[in-house]
């Protein structure tokens, strides 16, 4: 059996664990390691939608939507058993985000497109988008213990269906608790085929 390569520990990890150790001492003859340099990524911008799904500056064209399954929480087709698992209890290293909290739903749909587009040029493979919960009240004869979900939460399964996302999304599930829960979603974006 091959050796397993080890998992690269995110920035985050190392602050939470140094959070977590900060009144720690280390025993005599002993030293902390230094503070590793952070990487600085070059954020993701917000940038008007294309209209059609763009080519890949390399390779195959994307497949067309409408030749692609319909994606939801629960289905991930043309996936791997291990890489949909991993997807689903947050394993994959998050590479981008992108909060949709606070946006109308124009605006909300114009930076998802643009985020997931960047996130594929980029050749970034997991990302995570913040709906919210954003629970509303239900009808009058509704139960009021009862809410419905958000408009953003309901319409992000949706628009990663649609074009020009579908093309470059291989699946998503519902975040972890630590990652929003409900409110968020991992995303898992296609690879640039050579």
């Amino acid at each position: 059996m091959a050796a397993r390569r080890p998992r690269a520990i995110a920035s985050v990890e190392r602050a939470l664990w140094r959070a977590a150790m900060r009144d720690v001492e280390p025993l005599p003859g002993h030293a902390l390691p230094p503070e590793p340099k952070p990487v600085a990524l070059e954020p993701l911008v917000e940038k008007p939608a294309p209209a059609k799904a763009t080519p890949l500056p390399r390779g195959k064209p994307l497949p067309s939507p409408t030749e692609l399954p319909t994606l939801t929480y629960a289905r991930t087709p043309g996936l791997d058993r291990r890489t949909s698992e991993r997807l689903k209890r947050g394993q994959l290293p998050i590479e981008a985000r992108l909060d949709l909290h606070g946006m109308t739903q124009d605006q909300a749909r114009r930076s998802l497109d643009a985020f997931i587009t960047q996130a594929h040029d980029r050749g970034l493979r997991a990302v995570l988008i913040i709906t919210g919960k954003g629970l509303k009240p239900r009808a009058r004869d509704a139960e009021p213990w009862e809410p419905e979900p958000g408009v953003l939460k309901t319409q992000t399964p949706r628009w990663l269906n649609e074009a020009p996302n579908r093309a470059r999304v291989l699946a998503f599930t519902a975040a972890q608790p630590r990652d929003g829960g409900s409110g968020a979603l991992y995303v898992l974006v296609r690879r640039h085929r050579e």
